[in-house]
């Protein structure tokens, strides 16, 4: 039976970080209450009641991200929302995979109606679907948002943790998604983009803030957050979504701060009221690497 556990406040996402990094730590890391370990993750739903949204913060992430100001929360807004009851989940002593070096690979949106800044909102998160992958395991962390008790947005987060996998095992729904040229929009990406997406989401991975911090779990330098290069791709797209829609997108190549990055999207064939779905991309300029591929699709 399913532990459900009420938080009456937002998290503290910075100390959940320091505990996220522990397990990543030499020695440390092997420490009993520390070392993570088992094979099956916790049945338990975090779950926050009556949230009230700050109209300085929704300002906040939307400049960060490029959306415009709206009345209307931003489509990847609710994230926002949900990302502390992640941290709390995944850095819960029952959990059995470390946070940090957990890789975010693939991520559903799907928005029922739009969120007004005046409503109060529900926020639910549990994880399932433990399931191999070529290169590990992979699960699902699933966020439900409720205004007065109707179901008005979703998100499936998709995270592999590495180790040794099954080669034969299936592939992603989105493993299908198609790489869209750059259609001459460039973005450049200045070197403090991870510390400002931080400073709205709470996201502080030291592998998105400093050159220093990123090399000491693998990379070159800093990389932008996976979440705000689907959000910056959704306000490119703004204006042309309907209301209720679904966004899929697949992470494929990091960010590395600072970077020039080219956006390109196209229409998928109109239904028969007209409305378009799309497919985009976000990708390296010269080569057309992707660092981002995703798609739309209309609700009835």
């Amino acid at each position: 039976m399913t532990e459900v556990r009420e938080l009456t406040g937002p998290p503290a996402t910075v100390p959940m970080m320091v505990r996220a990094a522990l397990p990543a730590v030499p020695l440390v890391g092997s420490l009993p209450g520390i070392r993570r370990s088992g094979d099956s993750l916790p049945d338990v739903k975090l779950v926050r009641h009556d949230v009230a949204l700050e109209r300085d913060h929704v300002e906040a992430y939307s400049e960060v991200c490029g959306f415009r100001l709206r009345d209307e929360l931003p489509l990847t807004y609710p994230h926002m929302l949900a990302f502390g009851l992640h941290m709390a989940l995944m850095t819960d002593p029952a959990f059995p995979y470390p946070a940090i070096g957990t890789v975010h690979l693939e991520n559903s949106i799907t928005q029922h109606r739009p969120i007004t800044a005046d409503e109060r909102l529900q926020v639910s998160v549990h994880a399932e679907g433990l399931r191999p992958h070529p290169k590990g395991r992979l699960f699902d962390i699933l966020t439900e948002v409720h205004s007065g008790g109707e179901l008005v947005w979703e998100e499936t987060t998709t995270l592999l943790r590495r180790g040794k996998g099954q080669e034969d095992a299936a592939a992603s729904p989105l493993a299908d998604l198609e790489v869209v040229p750059g259609s001459g929009t460039t973005w450049h990406l200045p070197g403090d983009l991870g510390r400002r997406y931080a400073g709205v989401s709470g996201d502080h991975n030291p592998i998105h803030l400093y050159p220093l911090t990123a090399k000491a779990f693998g990379f070159p330098r800093q990389i932008a957050h996976g979440m705000w290069t689907k959000a910056r791709s959704v306000a490119a797209l703004e204006g042309r979504l309907p209301d209720a829609v679904r966004v899929d997108v697949a992470f494929k190549k990091p960010v590395v701060l600072p970077a020039t990055v080219a956006f390109g999207s196209r229409p998928v064939d109109p239904d028969a009221d007209g409305q378009k779905d799309y497919e985009f991309a976000l990708t390296k300029p010269r080569s057309g690497a992707p660092h981002l591929v995703g798609r739309t699709t209309a609700l009835s």
